[in-house]
This record gives structure tokens, sequence and C-alpha cells, in this order.
């Protein structure tokens, strides 16, 4: 087993831009950076992976997002377009283009709703459930690999602290008027 703290002593990308900061602006404090910088380069990692995930299924990202948003409503796996883009966080118009896509394939479909014949819910087919259950088991085992670097405890503290971290940040939007601070 490697020793715990010359995993920790190995320089990253970060700590060679914070080195660099440091050399030309003494005395800022670049702690932000080794925080939010590193969640920022993370995301940059991760991505081309997840996206190759998806693409495997057919889907990009945002098509994924939507039919996953559909499953985990929970049954009957209906939601009216407004509901979706507020939680999306994606104009209504770069959702009905989603829609369009998603519905041709045969993932969902749009459909008068029960409760207000005037207004449309989107419906998750059973391709589309089955294909957002496939796509997002697979891309959990994906992810579940990234994480083997870290313990469990570790995992647990990393998702407490980051939940902390980005709930603040939630807050702290909210109070600023931004309309998806606490969007999913």
């Amino acid at each position: 087993m490697k020793d715990e703290q010359s995993e920790y002593a190995a320089e990253d990308h970060v700590d060679r831009l914070c080195r660099q900061w440091a050399r030309e602006l003494p005395g800022l404090d670049t702690e932000p950076m080794a925080i939010l910088g590193r969640a920022f380069r993370l995301g940059n990692l991760v991505r081309p992976s997840i996206e190759t995930t998806f693409a495997g299924f057919g889907l990009d990202r945002g098509e994924f997002d939507v039919i996953a948003t559909l499953r985990r409503s929970g049954p009957p796996y209906r939601l009216t377009p407004t509901d979706m883009y507020s939680t999306l966080m994606i104009s209504s118009g770069g959702l009905t283009h989603r829609l369009d896509r998603l519905e041709k394939a045969g993932l969902i479909r749009r459909e008068k709703s029960p409760h207000d014949g005037r207004s449309v819910e989107v419906a998750l087919t059973e391709a589309g459930a089955a294909r957002a259950e496939d796509a997002f088991r697979t891309d959990m085992a994906s992810e579940a690999a990234f994480l083997e670097e870290l313990n469990a405890g570790e995992r647990a503290t990393l998702a407490a602290l980051l939940r902390k971290l980005v709930g603040g940040i939630e807050r702290a939007s909210a109070r600023n008027g931004d309309p998806n601070a606490g969007a999913a």
C-alpha cells in the first residue's frame, strides 16, 4: 500500500497554477483556486467519459438529462415542459429542440395533460425509461472507477464537504436573486 502522505504530496495541475500565481502576485490568496479550480478541472476531466457513455446509448448529455429527469420523477414519468426546463436550467427553445429529437427516437411522447386539456405533458415511453436506466447504470459504473483512489470514508467525507459547499453557494445565490439557485 502506498504511503498516504506521499499520495497527497504529489503535485497536480492546480498546484502548478497556484505556484505560478504566487510568483507573479505574491501575497494573493489562491486558496479558492485550490478548491474551486480543482472542482472545475475535475468536471473537465470526467466530462469526455460521461459524454462517451451517453453516446453509446445514442444520446447526448442534454438528451440524457431530459429522459433521466422524467425517469427519476417517478410514476407516471410525466412532467410539463415548464417543470422540465426549470429543472434542467435551459431555455424553453433548447428544451423543445431536445424533445423533438427524443420524440422522433421514440423515447418520449407529448400528450395532452389529463388535468388540463389546454396544456401538454412530456411522457417517458417504455423505451425511454429503459434507455435512461441503462445509460445511468453504465455511467455510474464508469464514474465509480474515477473514485477508486479514495476509500469509502474519504468518499463520504468528500461528498459531505461538497454538499456543504454547494449548499452554501446555492443559498447565497438565492439571496442574491439568482433564479437558478437550488435548481437540480
